[in-house]
């Protein structure tokens, strides 16, 4: 069985309601015990995804509870086994997304043993701490399905493989000191040894103000070391992800950590798990870019390929331990950013993607093109069939149209000594002439539930933090078809709150150079690094550039989960995950990540 086949629980509880122990009777299924399961559990309503669904299983009282209790939807079975059952059941099915199992009268008559289960391939790429997945082989639909552990991967120890090796001290004495130490260890080090290194050094110390970092190879350790220049890093500019959007794809984006990164793989296949056979196609195109059945730059392409690429991203990112204080996506990336932020839950995100891009080929054939000028400039190349779809910086802005229109501007612009780009799409996003698919997309939105945000979201629509009527509105999120991107603004206000260190999360870096115009960053207060290169190359390419992120947040002055990132060089999963062992076999305690 493969992860997204797979339910996982997340958290197990012990309840006990009612009296002291010596008067307790029977658990039964009833209003109180729903209660007492939710108090326990200690989240609202609000807290919860919204498709959270309570499972009931055990013998009820008459009337037994009914369909909804304090805002959840509630299933009642007559066994715990059987309300585990329904619950996997229906995560994979979509008719939920979290799901509360009550066992009533286990361990013993008296208590209730509460699950939290999630599907496991969104429980890795969430970083959920995860006791097992549920084998829910078993004929006995009564018994509870046992636990067994999560087997996701293997341990890679290639010493050809770039790794990460950050070091500090309490002051520039002591980061001498520490380095001095280091360098004999790799000096004299077999190769194959090098991956198993630990990450951090010192080990087992809280790490110091003056830090350095180095990514490299084993026959290149000890250069990297010597070369790394030490940085004071007491006051670390807080992190803003950065999400691109369409025009930014091309083919094998970030293929170099999928089944070398256990987030970012499981995050990329809970995505594709929603789309059913299409994700499997988007899949296989990906990984093999030299003949896909439909080019990458085609919207059927593009716009769920590039979401799964920046989702997973963003997702390895936060695994690493990093907090962000805003997140700002770019046209389709605005999305991403929503789903991160908790405005839409990721099967709805998914469901909105395919719903723009149903609507999208049904529009006559289009295109954009990326302009080296400010928007006065252009006004006078412009007409009805030819608008300003985005406003990146103040000499760069993204045209968009039909295609015989937007061909005769480009024509008009190129005689006038104009830098034009074509931008890799196929539909003239950003324009009118997708008004008619906004008003189908916008049917389809209706029937979503949306929530304000829960970390600060700028909007390239509004170029302004999100105010919760926009996050909640369909119509907003319809209408960003057809709308201009005004993403300058909306950058200029994020930077305009604090300094902080952009990460763009996802390929080709092209906000990065939006924002390494910016004038915040090109003085210095804040910064911008991309997670991924600038163009296709190797993927050992893409593993080196999410490293060498990772180790300017380092230097940064961040405190990094050492162990996440240590899966970037010593985690596999070339061969097809094996979850679970044979019935009778042994049984291992259940780690969150097997490497």
């Amino acid at each position: 069985m493969t992860l997204t086949s797979l339910s996982a629980v997340v958290r197990r509880l012990i309840v006990s309601p009612g009296p002291a122990r010596e008067q307790r009777t029977r658990s039964v299924v009833s209003a109180a015990g729903v209660s007492a399961v939710l108090r326990a559990f200690g989240r609202s309503p609000e807290a919860l995804p919204v498709r959270t669904v309570v499972y009931l299983g055990g013998p009820a009282t008459d009337p037994p509870p009914g369909p909804r209790h304090e805002g959840f939807t509630v299933r009642t079975v007559l066994t715990p086994g059987r309300a585990l059952r329904l619950a996997h059941r229906e995560l994979h099915a979509g008719t939920a997304d979290f799901a509360l199992v009550a066992g009533f009268g286990e361990p013993e008559q008296d208590t209730i043993t509460v699950y939290a289960v999630k599907r496991a391939a969104e429980a890795v790429a969430d970083s959920d701490p995860i006791l097992g997945v549920l084998d829910v082989t078993g004929t006995d639909e009564d018994a509870p399905p046992p636990l067994r552990p999560l087997r996701h991967g293997h341990r890679a120890t290639d010493p050809d493989r770039h790794r990460l090796l950050l070091w500090s001290g309490r002051d520039t004495d002591d980061e001498t000191r520490v380095r001095g130490e280091l360098l004999p260890l790799l000096d004299g080090l077999h190769s194959e040894a090098f991956p198993a290194l630990p990450t951090a050094v010192p080990c087992g110390t809280r790490p110091g103000p003056v830090r350095a970092a180095a990514v490299s190879v084993s026959v290149l350790a000890v250069s990297s070391v010597h070369k790394a220049r030490p940085v004071r890093a007491d006051r670390p500019r807080p992190v803003a992800l950065l999400f691109p959007g369409q025009g930014s794809q091309h083919p094998g984006m970030a293929a170099g950590l999928y089944r070398r990164e256990p987030v970012f793989t499981a995050a990329v296949d809970a995505v594709l798990a929603h789309l059913g056979e299409d994700g499997r196609r988007i899949r296989d195109d990906w990984l093999n870019p030299g003949a896909p059945r439909i080019p990458v730059d085609d919207v059927r392409r593009a716009q769920p390929l590039l979401f799964a690429v920046d989702y997973a991203l963003g997702r390895l990112v936060l695994s690493w331990g990093v907090r962000p204080v805003a997140l700002l996506g770019h046209s389709a990336g605005e999305l991403v950013a929503a789903t991160l932020a908790g405005v839409v839950s990721l099967p709805d995100a998914i469901a909105m993607v395919m719903s723009r891009v149903r609507e999208a080929v049904k529009m006559p054939a289009g295109g954009m093109l990326a302009v080296a000028a400010s928007e006065d400039q252009v006004r006078p190349y412009l007409d009805a069939d030819v608008v300003v779809a985005a406003v990146n910086t103040a000499q760069q802005v993204m045209l968009a149209g039909a295609a015989a229109p937007l061909a005769a501007v480009e024509s008009r612009l190129r005689a006038d000594g104009f830098t034009v780009v074509t931008v890799p799409a196929t539909s003239p996003f950003h324009s009118p002439a997708m008004a008619p698919a906004s008003d189908a997309v916008e049917a389809d939105y209706r029937r979503i539930p949306l929530r304000d945000a829960r970390l600060p979201l700028y909007s390239g629509y509004t170029g302004a933090l999100l105010r919760p009527e926009e996050a909640l509105s369909p119509r907003f999120w319809a209408r960003q078809i057809t709308d201009t991107v005004h993403f300058r603004t909306a950058l200029e206000e994020l930077l305009a709150i604090e300094d902080v260190l952009l990460v763009e999360a996802g390929p080709r870096q092209t906000l990065t150079a939006f924002a390494r115009r910016h004038r915040a960053v090109r003085l210095g207060a804040s910064a911008a690094v991309p997670l991924l290169p600038a163009r296709r190359g190797t993927a050992e390419a893409d593993r080196q550039s999410v490293l060498t992120a990772a180790a300017r947040l380092w230097t940064e002055g961040h405190d990094l989960d050492v162990e996440a990132l240590s899966r970037l060089w010593t985690w596999s999963d070339e061969t097809p995950v094996a979850a679970t062992v044979p019935s009778g076999a042994h049984r291992e305690p259940a780690p969150a990540l097997r490497s």
